[in-house]
């Protein structure tokens, strides 16, 4: 059985996250722990509020951040960021003022700006994914799955081919996101029905 690290650092409902990965074959634990990373095949961090206050919880876990770096980058273990959890992964985040980031998907995280005034911030609901590269987390998805989003910032890939699936809010919005063994959803798999627990399932069996 796979066994799948979703990282506990104070933000959000994890247990959502964790129970949509019970449900499609992981075996999940919540935890904070460095060696929890190290013993897991598969990392998640998930992620709700703002970009600051979120990098603010990774860097008060002690140990954390060399232990991600490490399994991440170093043994390559597959990683799962959602929401301002894959935004975390890019260079910097501009809500209220700049805020250094992981930089594993170089870019900046900036607000919103649908061409269309109409449209409200933040971007909350269903929407559907345009695929611009085939991916094994993205397996099986058809162009044009509805997912579903809460968010009002959104990562610009420095490396367009860093951008795997977008959405349209009043202009293409990156929703998929990675390179390597990194992938991260802007959209919250765990709300997203049968799509999200289909790539949760295909996460949990990549093998980059």
């Amino acid at each position: 059985m796979t066994t799948v690290a979703v990282i506990d650092y104070q933000s959000g409902n994890l247990r959502s996250a964790a129970k949509a990965l019970e449900r499609v074959g992981g075996s999940v634990r919540v935890t904070a722990s460095p060696a929890d990373l190290r013993a897991a095949s598969h990392i998640v961090l998930p992620g709700v509020g703002a970009f600051g206050d979120c990098r603010q919880g990774l860097n008060a876990v002690p140990g954390l951040l060399d232990a991600l770096s490490e399994e991440i980058l170093h043994n390559r273990k597959p990683f799962l960021g959602i929401c301002v959890g894959m935004q975390l992964l890019a260079t910097t985040g501009l809500e209220h003022g700049k805020t250094a980031g992981l930089g594993w998907l170089p870019g900046d995280v900036g607000p919103l700006q649908p061409e269309d005034p109409a449209l409200k911030i933040p971007h909350m609901g269903w929407n559907t994914l345009d695929t611009l590269a085939p991916h094994p987390v993205l397996r099986g998805i058809a162009v044009g799955s509805h997912v579903y989003f809460v968010h009002s910032y959104h990562l610009t890939a420095a490396d367009p081919a860093h951008v795997l699936a977008t959405t349209d809010y009043g202009g293409a919005v990156t929703a998929v996101a990675g390179r390597d063994n990194i992938i991260g959803t802007q959209f919250h798999p765990e709300k997203s029905q049968a799509t999200g627990l289909h790539l949760l399932q295909n996460f949990l069996e990549w093998r980059p």
